[in-house]
């Protein structure tokens, strides 16, 4: 039995987006830049994907701007804005549990300048509200706080935190990597006083290499690309037609049955979380200390420390049986470094060593939520043993 619970790394594409790809790529090839009919073809996919996308976030279709995926995205909103904005001040905030893509481009503005504030979190992943006031100056010009955190699911409370924002200096630009939300949860951008927001293809069964950011009309922002003008001179380069084409039908595949979905996610989360509590030594990370169970959190994130089994062993041991999982970010699988997140959060060491991350998705089912836990009451006791040894 194969069971793949690694999609917060990437995910299955849909095949109805495989098959408009397909004939995106091979029959309607065109260059959206060229005047030839081929060009008009390609012209009108991209029309279908902005109105689409922009639906979806309750925008204007000017205002969606398709990049190379979510790294692409958070570096044009940070960065373009940044710079642009230089005069009004030099002062950013962030937190400290974003995704490197954040974190990383925020060091590089350091380096050219800027004073960064990276906001604390709480034991469940959480800002405060109250620490975001404090950090707030005249000369803060941008604040970038993640919807869903990618390790362990805590999810910020954008909405407040925007409302916040505006309220305090109106100028202030409010950027959310929507990455790991956008398809799980409705964001309105602009009810939510969001003023650019990032997500990608490959997270909601789309394609990789591709991701969107949208832009509020009127922020002043500037292209950290420079070529042939294209997409409102913001973003040049010749357009992803197939990719745009193909996250769009994602979207609008995941949003037409959204409460199906979310529903199927959350029941896959409960079973898998009830499972997992029956097992010692076992912390769940990211939940809210009270409330009901999963509340607060993304509906197909689960993370948690075994204690006793380093997380590699663990992983390995799972994929022996055809179960795949992560030891961390995708983005940093390469670089055994503790977790950023897990240290912002206050874990106690052994969990730095010993974390797992299970994601789901709308493939997932309570049949293979109860495979992977009887693997695991099968295989950790055996792996602690192994370790003590």
């Amino acid at each position: 039995m194969e069971v793949y619970l690694d999609n917060s790394a990437t995910t299955r594409v849909l095949p109805e987006v495989a098959e408009l790809m397909t004939k995106v790529m091979c029959e309607d090839y065109g260059n959206p830049s060229s005047l030839h009919m081929k060009g008009v073809q390609a012209e009108q996919y991209l029309r279908y994907a902005r109105e689409t996308l922009a639906g979806l976030l309750k925008v204007g279709e000017k205002e969606i701007f398709f990049t190379s995926g979510g790294t692409e995205s958070d570096n044009l909103a940070l960065i373009g804005c940044a710079f642009a904005n230089r005069r009004r001040g030099s002062h950013l905030i962030t937190t400290q549990i974003e995704h490197p893509a954040v974190l990383q481009t925020m060091h590089y503005l350091e380096s050219a300048g800027f004073r960064v504030t990276y906001l604390l979190v709480d034991g469940s992943g959480r800002i405060s509200l109250d620490a975001l006031q404090q950090a707030m100056t005249g000369e803060t010009i941008l604040v970038s706080v993640m919807h869903t955190n990618n390790e362990v699911g805590s999810l910020q409370p954008i909405g407040e935190a925007g409302a916040l924002i505006k309220r305090m200096n109106p100028d202030t630009l409010f950027h959310v990597d929507a990455v790991q939300g956008f398809g799980k949860a409705k964001i309105y951008a602009k009810k939510l006083g969001i003023d650019l927001l990032s997500a990608s293809g490959h997270k909601i069964h789309g394609p990789k290499g591709v991701g969107l950011l949208y832009v509020r009309d009127k922020v002043k922002i500037q292209p950290i690309l420079h070529g042939g003008g294209q997409q409102m001179n913001l973003r040049s380069g010749t357009d992803n037609v197939p990719g745009a084409a193909g996250m769009a039908k994602a979207a609008e595949l995941l949003y037409g049955h959204y409460d199906e979905d979310l529903e199927r996610l959350r029941r896959c989360k409960s079973r898998f979380i009830e499972g997992l509590r029956r097992i010692d030594g076992v912390r769940i990370n990211g939940l809210l200390p009270d409330g009901p169970e999963g509340e607060g959190t993304a509906p197909h994130i689960v993370s948690a420390s075994v204690s006793g089994v380093r997380s590699e062993v663990l992983l390995h041991a799972l994929e022996e049986k055809g179960i795949y999982v992560s030891a961390g970010s995708a983005c940093s699988a390469h670089k055994p470094q503790p977790s950023a997140t897990l240290r912002a959060m206050g874990a106690e060491p052994w969990m730095l060593e010993s974390t797992v991350r299970f994601s789901f998705s709308v493939y997932t089912t309570i049949e293979e939520i109860d495979y992977t836990l009887q693997t695991m009451y099968d295989k950790i006791p055996m792996l602690r043993k192994y370790t003590r040894r």
